[in-house]
């Protein structure tokens, strides 16, 4: 049976707006149960895909039980940080008999 590991997912989103208008944000981390992870490769973006020209350094595959956003997030795996890419979507759930239906590519950046 293939299990997935926890991982730490930190987001911000919009929690109110100040007296300007100006959006407000609060930082939330959650505990993201049974994510499959792997080392990805140049492999996994093709180049008319590839945003800024990053490269992909990890691959994860969430499971239907997270529903939040991914978007802006960045994800802890093992004591290093990596920023998502994008918004992924999820696979339609007719179609993903597995517990994972949203793949995310992720990026690491030191400094």
């Amino acid at each position: 049976m293939i299990r997935g590991t926890d991982v730490t997912l930190t987001s911000r989103a919009v929690a109110s707006r100040d007296e300007m208008g100006e959006p407000v944000f609060a930082v939330t981390t959650t505990t993201v149960g049974n994510v499959l992870w792997h080392e990805a490769s140049t492999e996994d973006i093709d180049e008319s895909n590839r945003m800024f020209g990053v490269t992909c350094d990890l691959s994860l595959d969430f499971p239907k039980a997270y529903t939040g956003s991914l978007e802006g997030a960045v994800v802890e795996v093992r004591g290093k940080s990596y920023r998502i890419l994008g918004d992924p979507a999820g696979y339609m759930p007719e179609n993903t008999p597995t517990p994972w239906n949203r793949r995310a590519l992720a990026v690491r950046s030191d400094g």
